[in-house]
């Protein structure tokens, strides 16, 4: 059986060095590790459009494309049987961002009740703690 393929956004904001990132309160960090905001590219939209819905969606953030990084493909498996298409994006912020905040969403894609995680400001020189494959492209952020 052909494995499933969606195609995803990773959302790098970046703010004066640091980079956006989150931290699950309802799960063990050892299942969830540290993220940032990315998602399933709705059908219709551009990649670009879903990293800016995304990002607002998962953080509240008001933001806008800086520029595309590139693409790569992350198996998902075993935590789901799908290939993650991913196109990584940096963005900017919009408007202006507290140094820590809850966030999270009422009804993940994913499905599960609701989902709630602590927004904060990560340097990007320590970005390389993200986790499932989300840094994959950092080296690609201009400053």
């Amino acid at each position: 059986m052909a494995r499933v393929r969606t195609d995803k956004v990773v959302c790098y904001v970046v703010d004066r060095q640091r980079l956006l990132v989150f931290t699950h309160l309802d799960r063990p960090s050892t299942v969830t590790g540290v993220q940032v905001p990315a998602g399933t590219v709705k059908a219709g939209e551009n990649a670009a459009d879903a990293a800016v819905r995304e990002t607002l969606e998962e953080t509240g953030l008001r933001t806008r494309v800086v520029r595309e990084l590139g693409s790569s493909e992350y198996d998902m498996a075993p935590y789901r049987d799908e290939i993650a298409r991913r196109s990584f994006f940096q963005l900017e912020l919009d408007e202006e961002a507290p140094e820590r905040w809850i966030a999270g969403e009422r009804d993940p894609a994913t499905g599960g009740g609701a989902e709630r995680w602590e927004c904060w400001w990560l340097a990007l020189a320590d970005a390389h703690v993200l986790s499932a494959g989300l840094g994959a492209l950092l080296g690609r952020i201009e400053s």
